[in-house]
């Protein structure tokens, strides 16, 4: 009788660590192969297999306003150019607000985002951001920035019916392509990205319009840091 149940014991685990062993193979087979495919994220995959509509035209890195990548960056992760996928003093930060008991900010890099959106589930989870430290690290070492900025910019959710990706959020706010997009019309689009469900930037509030002008603003007096995922390392803003 011992010996059956420690054969089902040692089955169960067997089990475990070949569920671990494929969920850990996924991001580090995957992630090499988005050098050259373009991927799908599970909130995409998610509504694909609820029968639910998915908008999203995938657009060239060259393809997209310079001023939009400049107004993500410093706005989302003003450090992504410079870490390695994580920004450690922020997440530092996070860790020792968290320890006190206080309410968590976030220390989220466009990278981590990344790696959320990807591989892992949205929701607060302590597993998750555990997870998507290690993540963001791989991709980062795998992924040229221009690359995951590509990838983020086309898969970030942009709009409350499906619209993933910035030609989708910027044909559905302003009916052009995200390659034209004015100052005010990019800055809008990146007040969204925090909750697109509910900000609607073709029909921006009064602090979307502020927020906004503030990014502007911080692109036109540190938009060199952003010069990562410009051609050639620079950008035409």
């Amino acid at each position: 009788m011992a010996r059956r149940k420690s054969k089902g014991i040692w089955r169960l685990l067997r089990a475990i660590g070949i569920a671990l062993g494929i969920v850990v193979a996924i991001p580090l087979v995957l992630t090499p192969v988005y050098l050259f495919v373009d991927p799908v994220s599970v909130p995409m995959l998610e509504r694909y297999l609820t029968g639910r509509p998915v908008d999203r035209q995938w657009r060239e890195i060259n393809s997209i306003s310079d001023r939009l990548k400049a107004g993500v960056i410093l706005s989302e992760d003003g450090q992504f150019c410079r870490h390695w996928g994580v920004d450690v003093s922020a997440l530092r930060d996070e860790v020792e607000r968290y320890l006190a008991g206080e309410d968590a900010r976030g220390a989220s890099t466009i990278t981590m985002q990344v790696a959320r959106n990807l591989f892992l589930w949205n929701g607060q989870s302590v597993v998750r951001k555990a997870l998507e430290v290690p993540l963001a690290v791989y991709i980062d070492l795998v992924l040229p920035k221009r690359r995951i900025m590509e990838i983020y910019l086309n898969i970030a959710e942009w709009g409350p019916e499906g619209q993933f990706g910035v030609a989708a959020g910027a044909e559905r706010a302003f009916g052009i392509t995200p390659d034209r997009l004015s100052w005010r019309q990019a800055s809008l689009l990146v007040t969204a990205l925090p909750n697109p469900l509910l900000r609607q930037p073709g029909r921006p509030s009064a602090g979307m319009e502020r927020i906004a002008g503030i990014i502007v603003q911080r692109v036109g007096e540190y938009g060199e840091r952003a010069a990562c995922v410009g051609s050639g390392g620079r950008l035409a803003l």
